[in-house]
């Protein structure tokens, strides 16, 4: 399926057949392809480049697709790269975090950082975090998978 380019968003490069590779939900999602392009809140003279899911509701395509920034998008590689991180050693803690020190990391950006914690607002913390350490380690390869490409794509850039 072809991705719009008659939208407000401009795809620049894309990825049409992403519904053949969107995790767990393979080959069974609305998300049919992603994009980089021109973003949708552009203004006259000033020029962002985002990316975007596109989703496909069977009739039409979804409001709900989403048009990310791209420094956004990096950002949530990094919390995902991070977290993962801390979830490797969290079963050494009963809880998989430390009640009276949430804070897993602050990781330098922009002259400030960007802070990485345990979400102790949530109100049933001490449950989600075991469900989420569950569908993390039941996603590990995949995960992984992603990781792998990533981690070949950013020493290939020279990082």
């Amino acid at each position: 399926m072809k991705i719009p380019t008659t939208l407000k968003h401009k795809p620049v490069i894309v990825s049409e057949n992403y519904e053949n590779i969107d995790g767990r939900k393979a080959h069974n999602t609305d998300a049919k392809g992603l994009s980089l392009g021109l973003a949708q809140w552009n203004d006259r003279g000033k020029l962002d480049i985002s990316a975007k899911v596109w989703r496909y509701t069977g009739e039409k395509w979804s409001r709900q697709s989403e048009e990310l920034p791209m420094h956004r998008v990096l950002d949530l590689a990094i919390l995902t790269c991070r977290s993962s991180l801390y979830f490797q050693d969290a079963y050494r803690l009963p809880k998989l975090y430390d009640p009276d020190n949430t804070l897993i990391d602050r990781i330098g950006l922009q002259g400030d950082a960007m802070s990485v914690s345990v979400c102790t607002e949530n109100p049933m913390i001490d449950e989600d975090i075991k469900l989420f350490s569950q569908a993390l380690s039941d996603d590990g390869e995949m995960i992984g998978e992603r990781l792998r490409v990533l981690s070949r794509l950013l020493k290939e850039m020279g990082y």
